[in-house]
């Protein structure tokens, strides 16, 4: 069974994931602006959502977490819960 580790932020609109993503981007850390800006409850842990399997998350997240690049930023990603930054920390199959 395929996991892995990740930190996210979650906020309302796609205009401001965008906003957050260039900050990070620019040399924001990404911690700092999770514990700010995220709605999620992880956001006091720096968006940290520790090990997760797959098909633990939402089919959304799981698609970019077990196939896109690690250490590098991505989204917006778009859920029911709203519009998410991922990061992907490790990955193992």
């Amino acid at each position: 069974m395929p996991k892995a580790t990740a930190r996210h932020i979650l906020v309302e609109s796609e205009g401001k994931c965008q906003e957050l993503k260039e900050q990070i981007e620019n040399g924001a850390d990404f911690s700092k602006v999770a514990e700010q800006f995220s709605q999620c409850p992880s956001g006091r842990s720096g968006g940290d959502l520790g090990e997760f399997s797959k098909g633990m998350m939402v089919p959304e997240f799981d698609k970019v977490v077990f196939s896109e690049e690690l250490h590098k930023v991505h989204g917006p990603v778009k859920t029911q819960f709203g519009y998410h930054l991922l990061e992907i920390t490790s990955r193992q199959d």
